[in-house]
């Protein structure tokens, strides 16, 4: 129960890595916000961590609006009293090749993912400064180390390294981590839905990116949450700034 009387706020808590994650965070303790756009798998997600004895609470919030943002974070403070995790897990995809791209597939991906870690840390950290105490970890990915048909999404994910390297430096004299994690193929619906698009097996999918990476399998949801629950954690106290690859090898 090492998050004892910590509240840890995850976005994009529904699903996937972010339901693993909130999961995680409660099975150690802390008390947990689960945010995700539909409030209907946020609190599938929550109604589980308080069966399972925890403390946890849902919010629909759209990470691409000032306003929702906020309100989310208020409502943590109101509901437990402080806030000490931030994990910004919110995603979607809009993947096609350069000459394809529309302003609305980059707008949406670059908003959602790069926009929407900054609101969400800048109303986080008005939190954390004044408790002296927080950390953040950001979802980024291997494509932010390029990835064709992926554009808006690489950029996106390379922005949100910068943003925690950079964070790392202002928020680091209050006491406040900031790292990133980046996965690698992750079993997860977004990664289903890339194979629907481009009419690939799923299964024949997971078996080529096995083949591909070192430790010969592809991830779950819950290798990323252990790297997210070790980064919040005390053990990783002097740990900041840093950008962790999850992707079964190097």
């Amino acid at each position: 129960m090492r998050f004892a009387d910590r509240v840890a706020l995850v976005t994009g808590g529904g699903r996937g890595i972010g339901a693993a994650t909130a999961l995680r965070f409660a099975r150690e303790g802390a008390a947990v916000v689960v945010s995700d756009v539909d409030e209907g798998p946020a609190e599938e997600v929550a109604s589980q961590i308080r069966q399972e004895g925890g403390r946890a609470l849902a919010v629909a919030c759209d990470v691409r609006d000032r306003g929702q943002v906020e309100a989310m974070v208020q409502r943590a403070v109101d509901t437990f009293g402080r806030l000490d995790f931030l994990v910004t897990c919110a995603g979607i995809i809009r993947d096609n090749l350069i000459h394809k791209m529309t302003d609305d597939d980059w707008d949406g991906v670059i908003d959602t993912h790069l926009k929407g870690t900054f609101l969400c840390a800048q109303a986080a950290q008005r939190v954390m400064v004044p408790q002296r105490y927080g950390k953040m970890v950001f979802l980024s990915s291997t494509s932010a180390l390029g990835n064709r048909g992926q554009t808006n999404y690489s950029a996106a994910k390379a922005g949100i390294q910068g943003m925690a390297r950079t964070l790392a430096i202002e928020l680091g004299p209050f006491n406040i981590n900031v790292n990133a994690v980046a996965p690698g193929f992750i079993e997860t619906r977004m990664t289903r839905a890339v194979a629907e698009r481009t009419g690939v097996d799923f299964e024949e999918l997971k078996k080529a990116a096995a083949e591909r990476t070192p430790l010969r399998r592809v991830g779950q949801p819950e290798d990323v949450a252990g790297v997210i629950a070790f980064l919040c954690s005390e053990d990783a106290g002097y740990v900041s700034g840093q950008v962790i690859y999850v992707r079964g090898g190097p």
